[in-house]
């Protein structure tokens, strides 16, 4: 490929004083950047859009499509940065400079770039403060209206090797900006997420959640006049339109816009989605017009509308997915709360209906992908996740299985596909689906890695690591996976699961109780809650609660949970507490589903497992092998 020349938004990062944080400690500096690079850099890069262009060292050199998308790259990892350095002595702090400019570059064949754009870019990040951002006035120009940071301007500065001065800002990352008298219809003081008025772009969550950036569209929104055709629709693409207010009081409307708002950032996080963005979703607002009309124009699949009715003391919020192409209802949901911390409130809906719609649009669009005669990896993955969210048996774990390897046979570089390939493995050797020598931990945790390298940013992969270390007995490092998960996307409910599932192997039984009550607020009704019911059961025996625990077993069953797994420990658990007859019914259908449970099978290839249960299973009558 012949070099080409382009606009580009160009990042530059190093590390101040490097050479004598490498100097005091070079084993353990390299180490910590390494864990830094795997853990923060590459999956906010990712998550952002980024891609690296060369990497010096301790300094790495990134295009972004857009400068928006470079400087929240930067404000993430500068916030990441601040967490990890609380705590630690200036000398072993490790902290980025970063340069950010706006310019013409070239791009040579094989993927490298040169030009004034780099070298500016480059000279910015040397004169930038450690832990700051400096941005060339033409980088500045396209954020300066969406910054919630202090800028400094530092004025015309002459930059080694570049002919003209430069005009630099300096964001102060943790400083929030001053008011703005001249403008206060732009801000007001309401807390976190709340910033709710006309023409303000749903809010974006930084590392640290304390600082925000008001960005435009995000790159994976769109806002277009064009109509596209059905046949270029994206396999999830949706557009959510203004919530309607119920209430009768037009000054309400900001609490239904901002749930339309800040779902539409949250939709956008779902992998392979098209959402559309903010500002066209709005020019719908109060007007009576058909979901397949809207459909046709926008060139989406899916129509998301919904209401939302303050009545005194309780909020009510209902929403219906409807089908773009047949104008079908494929589904609904209504929520109905305490008005008491209203913007947590608006949050907490925000965060269950994008947990909703995941699985909802992953099972609407494996249903269409069925009727294709000649289905892609994309339709292959979607139908593999359609069958992975079903209640877990035998049979949908081998069929999702089968479409994620189809997959892979068509695209062997699909990610998605490598997670849910590796997820279906590891849930059938964890039920006893499969032979440990079939499907090894170890072999899961090299798939990951593929994946993970292919794309850092998908959060789910890092869920799934976790899993695998979780089953590994690799505790502390399988929190940092689900943790790393969070960090890509918020919302990840599953995640909140997986840390509480290691916490109550490491002993922390009301910190696991407070994460799956987190994993529960974000999901309520996720399609493996099953399984969160069952580990809040062995939290409670971490606690020494027997009587609860075989509440939280019995309830795990009862929405649908029916794997040997909640079968066993509530085997385990009535034996511990004399109910004998209990137990050995529980056992039977625990053996019925898994064949191979035998004590020695559950504490080798089983789920970690507390004495308590192990010695009760004995009791009960489960055999040694």
């Amino acid at each position: 490929m012949a070099e080409t020349r382009k606009l580009a938004a160009i990042l530059a990062a190093d590390v101040a004083g490097y050479s004598k944080l490498a100097g005091s400690d070079e084993e353990r500096t390299l180490a910590r950047l390494r864990a830094l690079r795997s853990d923060l850099i590459d999956p906010t890069i990712a998550l952002h859009h980024g891609r690296v262009v060369k990497r010096t060292g301790d300094g790495v050199l990134i295009v972004f499509r857009s400068v928006v998308d470079a400087v929240l790259c930067a404000i993430e990892m500068q916030n990441g940065m601040v967490e990890r350095n609380a705590g630690l002595p200036p000398e072993r702090r490790i902290e980025f400079r970063v340069g950010i400019h706006l310019g013409d570059v070239v791009e040579e064949s094989d993927g490298d770039l040169m030009g004034d754009g780099v070298n500016i870019a480059a000279r910015l990040e040397g004169i930038a403060k450690p832990g700051a951002i400096c941005l060339s006035e033409d980088a500045y120009r396209q954020v300066k209206s969406r910054l919630d940071l202090a800028v400094r301007d530092l004025g015309a500065t002459q930059l080694k090797n570049i002919a003209e001065p430069v005009r630099v800002y300096s964001l102060e990352v943790g400083k929030a900006a001053q008011a703005k008298p001249t403008k206060p219809a732009l801000r007001k003081q309401w807390p976190m997420r709340a910033l709710l008025g006309a023409g303000i772009v749903a809010l974006i969550v930084v590392a640290g959640g304390a600082w925000y950036f008001l960005g435009a569209n995000r790159t994976s929104t769109v806002t277009s006049n064009a109509p596209v055709t059905r046949a270029e629709a994206a396999h999830l693409s949706i557009v959510v339109l203004p919530f309607t207010n119920l209430s009768g009081d037009p000054g309400q409307d900001y609490f239904a816009d901002g749930i339309t708002e800040n779902l539409t950032t949250d939709l956008s996080r779902i992998r392979n989605s098209f959402v559309i963005g903010r500002n066209t979703a709005f020019t719908f607002k109060g007007k009576n017009i058909d979901s397949k009309e809207i459909s046709k124009e926008l060139g989406v699949r899916y129509v998301l509308e919904g209401s939302v009715q303050r009545d005194q003391n309780q909020v009510r919020v209902s929403a219906q997915l409807i089908d773009g192409e047949t104008g079908a209802h494929l589904w609904a949901d209504r929520f109905e709360e305490s008005i008491t911390g209203l913007f947590k409130l608006q949050d907490e809906v925000v965060a269950r209906l994008a947990n909703s719609l995941g699985y909802e649009l992953a099972k609407a669009e494996a249903q269409k992908s069925t009727h294709s005669t000649n289905p892609d990896a994309i339709d292959l993955t979607m139908r593999g996740w359609a069958a992975i969210w079903q209640q877990p048996t035998k049979e949908s774990t081998t069929s999702a299985r089968d479409y994620f390897e189809r997959a892979l046979k068509i695209d062997p570089q699909n990610a998605e596909a490598m997670v849910g390939a590796a997820y279906a493995r590891v849930r059938a050797t964890l039920y006893g689906w499969s032979t440990p020598a079939e499907d090894t931990y170890a072999a899961q945790l090299d798939m990951l890695s593929k994946a993970t390298a292919i794309n850092p940013g998908y959060a789910f992969a890092y869920y799934v690591k976790s899993l695998a270390l979780i089953f590994t007995k690799q505790f502390p490092e399988a929190i940092e996976a689900a943790q790393s998960a969070v960090a890509l996307d918020p919302n990840a409910a599953y995640a909140y699961f997986a840390m509480g599932q290691a916490e109550v192997n490491l002993g922390r039984c009301q910190q696991s109780i407070a994460r799956i009550k987190q994993a529960f607020a974000l999901s309520p009704r996720d399609p493996v809650g099953g399984a969160w019911y069952a580990l809040l059961g062995t939290a409670e025996i971490c606690l020494g609660r027997l009587d609860a625990a075989i509440g939280e077993f019995k309830r795990a069953v009862n929405v649908g949970y029916r794997t040997y797994y909640p079968y066993a420990f509530l085997a385990g658990a009535e034996a511990a507490t004399g109910n004998d007859a209990e137990a050995k019914s529980a056992l039977a259908e625990a053996r019925r589903l898994n064949p191979q449970f035998t004590i020695k099978w559950f504490l080798e290839a089983g789920p970690p497992v507390q004495p308590v249960i192990v010695d009760g299973l004995r009791k009960a009558g489960l055999p040694e092998e």
